[in-house]
Order: structure tokens, then C-alpha cells, then sequence
């Protein structure tokens, strides 16, 4: 019997246009940092298909046929989900997404809301069903961290959309600039929540004590 060729990775626009096809309602750049999370998270009952489920609410989508299926989760698993386990290793940490926007503040709104949606992705993606996981000391310093940051990207949200509130331009370029500075803070941080929690699920595994620190 001959070989059967390995498949084409599936790339990113690929994975965009059949969660868009699927009507998903979570956006590309959240789904990201969900499956980071999940790929991270030390709860060893962690199962890759239950947060593609979540991304409908927890049922998959209805398919036309066995073969959309079949495209859809091998995309988003053998494509996507496979994709983001390289950023398990230390030399190789995971980037945000990035676009470019004009300084506005349509254009900061855009920005602070993508940030807040990966963040909360990122969490929702490492505490799945859980409503409390016992999380290494360096994952709980840094996932304190982003939850300030997730705070302070919420605020510039609202404060876009509220027309009493003045701005320049200098001012929308300026808070654009500390949004840039913080991205990298926060990918620094995740950084360290992944690699804390991959070697704390490694140190489970192989019956080894952790110092822990609960997080509700």
C-alpha cells in the first residue's frame, strides 16, 4: 500500500475563515490565548476538545457533513492547537496579536478590547471548568499581573466610549504606546504562568511535591 502523504498544515487565516464560516463567537485572536491557557493549565482532567466545545457555549456547531467536521477540528487541533504547544518550551514565548490602527479613539478601543478579550481568554482557558486551581507561586505572582492588566485595558474601553471625557491626540498616542509596553509585559507574564505550569503538571505526574498558591 502506498505512503499516505502527510496533510498541509492548516495556517491561521485558514483556522479565521472556518471559525468565521462556523459562525464562532469568540474572536481569532481570543481563541489564541484560550488554547494557550488550556495547553498550560496544571489540571491534568483538561481536555483539548471541551474548550473548542466552549467556544459555542459548549456544543459543537452543526456541521453539513462528516467532512466539515472533520476539517473544522482537525484545523483547530491538529492545526492551531499543535501550533501553540511549541510556546511550552523556553525558548520560544508566545507573541499577542498585533495590528496596526490609527491613534483615535476608535483605534485605541480597538486595541484595548483585543487585549482584554486574549487575557480573559488566557485565564478562561487555564481554569476551564475549574472555579479554583492550586497554581504554582510564580503563575499566581504573574496571573495577578494580568488581572491588573486585564483592569486597565477594561478602563481605557470605557473611557473611549465616553464622550465627556476630553483627549488630544498626544494623549491617544501616548496611551497607545503604554498599551504597546504593556503587551510585551503581559507576554512576559505568560510566559512564566506557561513554563510554571508546565513543569508544576510535570512535577504532578511524576509524584513530586510543588509549592503551591491557591487562586480563586
Amino acid at each position: 500500500m502506498p505512503k499516505q502523504p502527510n496533510p498541509q498544515p492548516v495556517s491561521d487565516d485558514e483556522v479565521r475563515a472556518l471559525l468565521q464560516r462556523h459562525r464562532c463567537p469568540v474572536p481569532f485572536h481570543e481563541v489564541r490565548t484560550r488554547f494557550l491557557g488550556n495547553i498550560a493549565t496544571p489540571a491534568l482532567s483538561a481536555s483539548p476538545i471541551k474548550i473548542v466545545e466552549g467556544l459555542w457555549g459548549g456544543e459543537l456547531p452543526v456541521f453539513d457533513s462528516i467532512d466539515d467536521a472533520n476539517a473544522l477540528i482537525g484545523a483547530l487541533l491538529n492545526g492551531l492547537w499543535n501550533r501553540l504547544t511549541r510556546h511550552q518550551d523556553r525558548g520560544a514565548p508566545f507573541r499577542l496579536t498585533r495590528i496596526n490602527v490609527m491613534p483615535t479613539r476608535e483605534g485605541l478601543s480597538v486595541v484595548a478590547m483585543m487585549r482584554r478579550q486574549e487575557l480573559e481568554g488566557f485565564v478562561e482557558g487555564l481554569f476551564g471548568d475549574h472555579e479554583e486551581l492550586d497554581l504554582p507561586e510564580q503563575a499566581h505572582r504573574s496571573l495577578s499581573d494580568l488581572g491588573e492588566m486585564r483592569t486597565l485595558y477594561a478602563a481605557v474601553v470605557d473611557v473611549t466610549k465616553d464622550e465627556t471625557v476630553a483627549g488630544t491626540e498626544k494623549d491617544t498616542e501616548r496611551t497607545l504606546r503604554h498599551m504597546r509596553e504593556m503587551t510585551r509585559v503581559a507576554e512576559h507574564e505568560m510566559h512564566a504562568i506557561v513554563l510554571s505550569c508546565v513543569c508544576a503538571r510535570q512535577q504532578m505526574l511524576a509524584g513530586l511535591p510543588i509549592r503551591k498558591a491557591t487562586l480563586h
